[in-house]
C-alpha cells in the first residue's frame, strides 16, 4: 500500500489532486474551480451562492461559511436566503448586473441550493428568472436536493419535472467527481444557451465523502455549431414576456440539446455497435446499474459477448437525441433503469415513436402502457436498489436467450440473500429530542388539547404521545386549521412553529389566521437555531423582542412570553403590556389562552440544547456551575422525572429493590426540567466536575497484528450508532485512513433525522481503485463487516438483512443504550437476550460483543470514546483492509482528542485479544451483585427493615413470609410486603439523604456544595399545574436529617406529626389491606391459579413514587387488584386470562 501525504486543507487547495470530499464541499471547490476557469480565460468574474438549507442539502450554509476565506479570495459571495424563493430572485438580479452597465464584473456565476419541497415553492421564481435568462459571463445552477425514499423530509420528492415544466435543463451527476465535473460544464451551458441548469442532488450523490480528482481543468469543453440569432440567446433587460418564450421555445432548448452532443455528455459506456440489448441510466441509478451488473457476474468483456451496450444519460432534459439515435441503431431492446417518474424514458420513446423498427422499450413496464393492477418493471415509487435492478435485469436477459451460468449464479445468490433477509424488527431506535431540548417542554399540551406538529424538530413531537398529530408544507403552520375549523366541532386547537420557520414564511400564515379570525394560539419556539440542519441562526439576526412586536404590529392581541429562567431575558425588550411567565408556568398559560377568541401567541424562550452545548465548549454561553443528581435509594423508579422533562438522559438503573433512575451526566445539557418530577431524591449539586479519570490502570501488552483482508472489487463496511454520539466520526476516520493508503474510497452517512438520538447507518466502500466503486450504498447480504456502535441498530432487520453468514464479521457494542421509549414507558425494557441472539443467528463464529461504553468508562473515564474502541477491535479481528499506520495518521488528521482516540482504538484491539479481561474490567460501577437466591432476597429485605424502622417490623415480615409456601410465590410475597412495609415517609427520606453525599462523591469531584430539592406538604408552597412546586434548601438541611431520621420510632404512633396526611394514613390502610388479603387467598394456594396469586403478591411493587404520582399509581393498582380478585374468587380459565 502506498502511503500519501494528506492535508485537510487539500479540498480546497486548487492545486492538490486528487482530494477527499463529501458532495457538499464539492459544491464549494466547484464555485473556486470556476472562478479559475473563469481568471485563466481571461474573464473578471464574481460568484454569489444562496438558497435554504434541508436535507439533503442541509449543510451547504455551514460548508460556505467554513470557506468563507477561501470563497472570499475567489470573490464568491455566499448569502444566506431567507427562503428559497427569494433565493431564486437574488441570482436572478445578479445576473442583470452586467447587463444594466453597471457591473464590476464581467459577470456573475450563481449557484442555488434547496430541497425538493423549497424546488416546488420557488416555481413562479424559477420560471421568471429562467425566462428571462442568465448572463454571457455569468450562468446559474440549481442544485436541488432530492429525498426519493421520504428519509429526512416529510414528503416523497423528485423535482425534474418541476424545472423541466420552466424549460431549465437538468444535469444528473453520479456522485462527488461528477458534482465537480457536471458543475463546470452547467456553468458553461448557462451561459451558451441563456438558461438557468437544474442540479440533481440525492443523499447517495450528496451525502457520500469520496476520492476525487479535483483538477479545475479536468473539463475540456467546446462550443457547439448552433444557428444562434444575431442578439444572442443571453439576458437582457427590454425582453417583454413573448420575446422571452420564443426565444425559449425555439432556440434556448434546442441550444442546451446541441451543447450536451458536442460535449458528449451523454455516451455509450459499455458495448460497440451492433449489440442488440442496451440498457441506459443516469446518476444514481447509473451506480445502481453499474453494481447491478456486477452482482450479475457481468463484466465488460461479458457484455460485449452478450450483445450488451450500456449508454449512461448525463443530461436528462434535454437528452442528446442525436447521441442517442446513434447508440440506439440496430438495438432490438432498450431498458430504462429509472426511479419516480420517469424522464428518460419518456424522451426515448418520443426519439424513436416513428422509427421504431421493432424496437422495444422497456421501464416502468415491459413495455405499453401501465394500468392499476399491472405489474411495474421499475415501480414509480420509492426508489431502486441494485438487487431489485439485478433480479429484473437477470430475467429479462434470460428471457432474451443471453442466459449464462454466470448470470444463473448472480441470480442465485441474490436468491439466498434475499431468502435471508428476513429478520424480525425487535427493537427501533426512533429520533428523539435532545437531554434538554426546548422542545421537550414546548411542546406539552393540557389534558383535551390539540395541536398540529411543524417541520423540522417539531416535526418528531408526532411520536411522543402529545396529541400532535398533523402538519403542514414548510410555511403553512395552522393555515390548514382556517379551512377546518368552521366544520369542527373543536373550537381551538394549538400549532407549534419554530422560530426559523416564522422567520422564512410562517408569519404569512399568522396573517392568514389574524384576516379570517381564526381561533387558534401559535406557540412560536425561539430556540436560537435551526436546529434539524445543523443549529444555523435566522437569517437577519431574528429575535424574540422582534418577533413580540411584529405579532403586535400585525393585530395578535393576546400574546404571552414564557422562558427558561436559565436565558437572559429583557422585560423591556418586550411591547408594553405583554406578561411574562417562567416555563413551569405554560400549562397554566395554556390552558387559559384556549378560551382567547381569535389568533393568540406564546412565545417560548430556550436555546436549542445541542446549540448550547457547541456554544459553551467556545465559551459563548454561559454554563452554570450547577448539576443535577438521583439518590437512588430514594428514587421510586416512578418514572415522573422523564415524563416532566422527556429527557433521554434520564437512564435506568437497577438496584435490588427494583428499577430506578439516575443521571447521565455526559449527555445531560442541563435543562433541571426533569427536577419537576414530583419525587425527593434530586440533588442540585454545585463545585463539582464530573469524574473523568479512569477508574482502572490499564497497561496494554503488545498487540500481535492481525491478518489484514484481500480486497476483491469492493471491501463494504456498515458502521452502526446512535446519532449524536460521533459515530459519524468513525466513517470519517476509515475513508481517509483509506486514501493514506492509496485505496479507492466511499463513504454514505444515512443519518437525516437520525442525528436526533435515532439510528446512524453509514456505509462505506473500499477498493483498490476508486474507480471500482459504484453504488457506495451496501444491498443486502454485501456487508464484509460491520462496526456496531450500538447493539439496537446493530441488530435492527434492516442492518441483519446486510449481512450474510460466514461472509459477514462484526464486532457490536453490548451496552444497553435506552431509547426515547424509556421517557414515556416507565417499565421499558431493551430486548438485550434477543437482541444478541438476533445477531449470533445470522454471525454465529464471527460475531464479538463487548461493552465498549463501560470500558470507555472504565479506562478513560468517558463513554464516548466506546465508538473507536469498537473501530479497534473491529481492526484486530481481520475486518478492515486499512494499515494500522494509515489509521493512525486519520485519527490525527482529523485533529480530536488525538491521544486520546489513539489510546481508545488500542483499547479496542486489546479488548479483541483478551476479551476475559476486558470483560472483568468494564463491569459497570453501578451495577451491585444483586441476591439470586430467595435466602438472599428475603435476608436483604429483613436488614433493609431492620434499618427502616426496627426489629419488631422483621418478625410482622417473617410471620408473613411464613405463611407463603413455594419460591416463586414467596419470592413475590417477599418483594410485596416489603415495599409496602418500607413506605417512604419524611423520616426515611431524610435516613436515606444522609448516604448523599457518599453516593455524589463517586460521580464528582471538587468542592462538593449539595442542596435538596424538595416539597414538605407541611410547608404548603406555591402551586403550579396542580402541584406544590419543589424548593431548593441548602446544605444546612445536612445539619438536620439525622435528627429527622431518628425520630422515625414516632412513625405510626399519636405523636407521628406527619402520620396524619392523606398519603400517610394511604399508606398504613394499604398495609392492612395487604395482610388481610394474604390471609384470605395464601392458604388457598394449592387451590387457585398461582400465577393470579403471584400477580396480587407483587402488585404492591407497581405502586410508586410520591404525593399526586403515588396516588395516580394507588388509583391504577387498586383497578388491578380488583380484578384480580375477582379472577381469584372465579377460578378456571378466567384467572388465567386476568392474570396474563
Amino acid at each position: 500500500m502506498s502511503t500519501q501525504k494528506i492535508s485537510l486543507n487539500d479540498k480546497y487547495d486548487l492545486t492538490k489532486s486528487p482530494v477527499m470530499l463529501n458532495g457538499t464541499q464539492a459544491l464549494v471547490r466547484l464555485m473556486l474551480m470556476q472562478k479559475h476557469r473563469d481568471l485563466a480565460a481571461g474573464l473578471n468574474t464574481a460568484g454569489l451562492v444562496t438558497g435554504y438549507r434541508g436535507s439533503p442539502l442541509g449543510a451547504v450554509d455551514l460548508q460556505m461559511q467554513r470557506a468563507q476565506k477561501q470563497l472570499s479570495q475567489a470573490e464568491v459571495t455566499f448569502q444566506f436566503g431567507l427562503n428559497e424563493d427569494l433565493a431564486v430572485t437574488a441570482l436572478w438580479g445578479a445576473q442583470q448586473a452586467e447587463a444594466r452597465g453597471e457591473g464590476k464584473y464581467d459577470g456573475v456565476f450563481g449557484l442555488w441550493y434547496g430541497k425538493g419541497p423549497g424546488v416546488d415553492r420557488s416555481g413562479d421564481a424559477l420560471r421568471h428568472a429562467n425566462m428571462a435568462g442568465s448572463s454571457k459571463h455569468g450562468g446559474v445552477l440549481v442544485a436541488m436536493g432530492d429525498d426519493h425514499t421520504g428519509e429526512s423530509s416529510t414528503v416523497l420528492h423528485q423535482s425534474e419535472w418541476s424545472l423541466l415544466d420552466c424549460y431549465l435543463p437538468i444535469v444528473s451527476p453520479a456522485g462527488v467527481q461528477e458534482i465537480l465535473d457536471y458543475g463546470i460544464y452547467g456553468y458553461a451551458l448557462s451561459r451558451f444557451s441563456g438558461l438557468w441548469v437544474g442540479l440533481k442532488t440525492m443523499k447517495d450523490t450528496i451525502e457520500v465523502t469520496s476520492v476525487v480528482d479535483g483538477s479545475p481543468d479536468r473539463m475540456k469543453l467546446v462550443l457547439p455549431e448552433f444557428d444562434m440569432p444575431s442578439d444572442g440567446l443571453n439576458l437582457r433587460l427590454d425582453d417583454d414576456r413573448f420575446r422571452q418564450e420564443d426565444r425559449i421555445i425555439d432556440y434556448k432548448r434546442f441550444a442546451a440539446e446541441a451543447f450536451s452532443h458536442a460535449n458528449k455528455m451523454d455516451k455509450r459506456v459499455w458495448g460497440k455497435p451492433g449489440a442488440k440489448i442496451g440498457f441506459v441510466a443516469a446518476g444514481k441509478n447509473w451506480l445502481d446499474l453499474t453494481h447491478a451488473l456486477t452482482l450479475l457476474n457481468i463484466d465488460e468483456a461479458m457484455a460485449e459477448r452478450l450483445g450488451i451496450t450500456t449508454y449512461k444519460v448525463g443530461q436528462t432534459w434535454p437528452m442528446d437525441m442525436k447521441g442517442f439515435n446513434d447508440w440506439a441503431e440496430g438495438l432490438d431492446l432498450i431498458v430504462v433503469v429509472e426511479e419516480k417518474r420517469k424522464l428518460i424514458e419518456i424522451q426515448i420513446k418520443e426519439a424513436i415513436f416513428d422509427d421504431r423498427r421493432g424496437r422495444r422499450v422497456y421501464g416502468w413496464y415491459k413495455g405499453g402502457a401501465g394500468t392499476m393492477h399491472r405489474e411495474e418493471l421499475f415501480p414509480t415509487k420509492f426508489a431502486l436498489d441494485p438487487i431489485m435492478i439485478a433480479e429484473k435485469l437477470g430475467d429479462i436477459l434470460i428471457e432474451e436467450g443471453r442466459d449464462t451460468e454466470a448470470i444463473q449464479a448472480g441470480l442465485s445468490a441474490l436468491a439466498d440473500a434475499k431468502r435471508a433477509d428476513n429478520a424480525e424488527e425487535i427493537a427501533s431506535r426512533l429520533p428523539y429530542f435532545c437531554s434538554g431540548c426546548p422542545h421537550n417542554s414546548s411542546t406539552k399540551l393540557p389534558e383535551g388539547s390539540r395541536a398540529y406538529a411543524g417541520i423540522g424538530c417539531h416535526f418528531m413531537v408526532q411520536w411522543m404521545d402529545r396529541e400532535t398529530v398533523g402538519f403542514t408544507h414548510m410555511g403553512g403552520e395552522g393555515a390548514n386549521w382556517i379551512g377546518e375549523a368552521p366544520f369542527s366541532k373543536r373550537n381551538h386547537v394549538f400549532q407549534n412553529l419554530g422560530d426559523g420557520t416564522y422567520n422564512h414564511s410562517g408569519v404569512q400564515a399568522i396573517r392568514a389566521a389574524l384576516a379570517e379570525g381564526t381561533n387558534i394560539t401559535y406557540k412560536i419556539l425561539y430556540n436560537d437555531a435551526v436546529a434539524m440542519t445543523g443549529g444555523q441562526q435566522a437569517e437577519g439576526g431574528l429575535t424574540a423582542y422582534q418577533i413580540a412586536h411584529e405579532l403586535k404590529a400585525m393585530g395578535v392581541k393576546t400574546m404571552a412570553v414564557v422562558y427558561d429562567d436559565k436565558e437572559d431575558i429583557d422585560i423591556k425588550g418586550f411591547p408594553a403590556g405583554v406578561p411574562l411567565h417562567e416555563r413551569a408556568e405554560l400549562m397554566d398559560v395554556q390552558r387559559r389562552f384556549e378560551h382567547v377568541e381569535g389568533v393568540s401567541a406564546i412565545i417560548y424562550i430556550q436555546t436549542c440544547a445541542a446549540e448550547k452545548r457547541r456554544r459553551r465548549k467556545k465559551g459563548l454561553f454561559p454554563d452554570p456551575d450547577m448539576r443535577l443528581f438521583i439518590n437512588t435509594d430514594v428514587c421510586e423508579g416512578c418514572g415522573d422525572c422523564g415524563v416532566q422533562s422527556n429527557c433521554v438522559s434520564i437512564v435506568p438503573k437497577e438496584t435490588e429493590l427494583g428499577r430506578k433512575r439516575a443521571i447521565d451526566q455526559s449527555s445531560c445539557n442541563k435543562d433541571f426540567s426533569c427536577v419537576n418530577g414530583f419525587c425527593p431524591s434530586f440533588l442540585t449539586i454545585e463545585g463539582g466536575k464530573i469524574r473523568k479519570e479512569a477508574t482502572a490502570d490499564l497497561k496494554l501488552p503488545d498487540l500481535p497484528d492481525p491478518k489484514l483482508p484481500e480486497i476483491s472489487g469492493t471491501h463494504n463496511v456498515v458502521i452502526t450508532g446512535v446519532g449524536g454520539t460521533g459515530v459519524v466520526t468513525i466513517g470519517a476516520v476509515l475513508a481517509q485512513a483509506a486514501q493514506i493508503d492509496g485505496l479507492g474510497a466511499g463513504m454514505m452517512e444515512m443519518a437525516g433525522l437520525a442525528q436526533k438520538g435515532g439510528a446512524v447507518h453509514i456505509h462505506c466502500r473500499l477498493a483498490k481503485r476508486p474507480e471500482d466503486i459504484s453504488a457506495i450504498r451496501v444491498a443486502t447480504g454485501e456487508a464484509h463487516a460491520l462496526i456496531g456502535g450500538d447493539l439496537v441498530v446493530s441488530a435492527g432487520a434492516k442492518t441483519i438483512g446486510l449481512m450474510e453468514t460466514g461472509k459477514t464479521g462484526a464486532v457490536v457494542n453490548s451496552h444497553e443504550i435506552i431509547t426515547g421509549d424509556f421517557t414515556r414507558d416507565t417499565n421499558f425494557q431493551l430486548p438485550t437476550d434477543r437482541l444478541q441472539l438476533a445477531l449470533q443467528a445470522r454471525l454465529q463464529d464471527r460475531l464479538d460483543l463487548f461493552d465498549a461504553s463501560e470500558l470507555a468508562r472504565a479506562t478513560m473515564g468517558d463513554s464516548i470514546f466506546s465508538n473507536m474502541m469498537v473501530f479497534g477491535a473491529a481492526w484486530q479481528r481481520g475486518l478492515i483492509p486499512v494499515s494500522l499506520a494509515a489509521i493512525s495518521e486519520a485519527i490525527a488528521l482529523n485533529g480530536a482528542a488525538v491521544e486520546r482516540n489513539l489510546r481508545a482504538f488500542d483499547i479496542g484491539r486489546w479488548a479483541a485479544v483478551d476479551p476475559e479481561a476486558a470483560g472483568k474490567l468494564a463491569k459497570p460501577a453501578n451495577i451491585v451483585e444483586l441476591p439470586k437466591t430467595l435466602e438472599e432476597i428475603v435476608a436483604f429485605r429483613r436488614s433493609h427493615l431492620e434499618d427502616y424502622q426496627g426489629k419488631g417490623l422483621v418478625k410482622r415480615f417473617d410471620k408473613m413470609m411464613a405463611r407463603a409456601e413455594g419460591r416463586s410465590l414467596q419470592e413475590a410475597v417477599a418483594k410485596g410486603y416489603h415495599k409496602l412495609l418500607t413506605y417512604k415517609d419524611e423520616y426515611e427520606v431524610a435516613r436515606l439523604l444522609m448516604k448523599s453525599r457518599k453516593q455524589v462523591e463517586a460521580e464528582f469531584e471538587g468542592d462538593l456544595k449539595i442542596s435538596y430539592n424538595l416539597a414538605p406538604p407541611i410547608f404548603g408552597g406555591k402551586v403550579i399545574n396542580g402541584r406544590v412546586q419543589k424548593r431548593r434548601f441548602g446544605p444546612w438541611l445536612e445539619r438536620w436529617l439525622p435528627l429527622l431520621a431518628n425520630m422515625k420510632r414516632l412513625r405510626g404512633t399519636p405523636l407521628d406529626l406527619f402520620g396524619y396526611t392523606a398519603e400517610r394514613k394511604m399508606e398504613r390502610a394499604l398495609i392492612k389491606q395487604y395482610e388481610s388479603d394474604m390471609k384470605e387467598w395464601l392458604p388457598q394456594a394449592g387451590s387457585v391459579d398461582p400465577e393470579a396469586l403471584i400477580a396480587l403478591a407483587e402488585l404492591p411493587l407497581q405502586i410508586r413514587g410520591f404525593g399526586p404520582v403515588k396516588l395516580a399509581s394507588e388509583a391504577r393498582a387498586a383497578k388491578r387488584r380488583e380484578e384480580l380478585l375477582v379472577a381469584l374468587r372465579q377460578g378456571g380459565d378466567n384467572i388465567k386470562a386476568a392474570a396474563e
